[in-house]
């Protein structure tokens, strides 16, 4: 169901397409989450843009590397979705690429402010 504004336009959803191991944190968060497989996330999201309930769904990158390349038919003509990658949790915290003790300094100082040390 998609609500409506005091104007009469529709307001659209804004959804996350995930795997199930972060889709609790999504969910925890508030977001509505479009849980799928690496197998079947393409259908999943084109699914999901054909249905016409979403103006975002943010994709994680672990799922489909390339969202707007993947859905490129599904999505021709349309303006709606925008497709947000985002990356996995696993290319977050890859200790080849990403420092994870800098990277969760750096959460928790742009969320209260400044940093916490033990």
């Amino acid at each position: 169901m998609t609500a409506t504004t005091q104007s009469g336009g529709s307001l659209q959803r804004v959804a996350v397409l995930s795997d199930a191991e972060t889709a609790t944190g999504y969910r925890l968060a508030g977001a509505e989450v479009i849980e799928t497989t690496r197998e079947n996330a393409v259908h999943d999201l084109e699914n999901a843009i054909q249905n016409g309930n979403y103006g975002l769904i943010a994709v994680d990158t672990g799922l489909i590397a390339d969202p707007l390349s993947a859905t490129a038919r599904s999505m021709r003509g349309r303006d709606l979705p925008i497709l947000l990658p985002i990356p996995s949790l696993a290319d977050a915290f890859n200790a080849d690429t990403v420092d994870a003790k800098a990277y969760m300094g750096k959460l928790v100082r742009d969320t209260i402010g400044f940093d916490i040390k033990l």
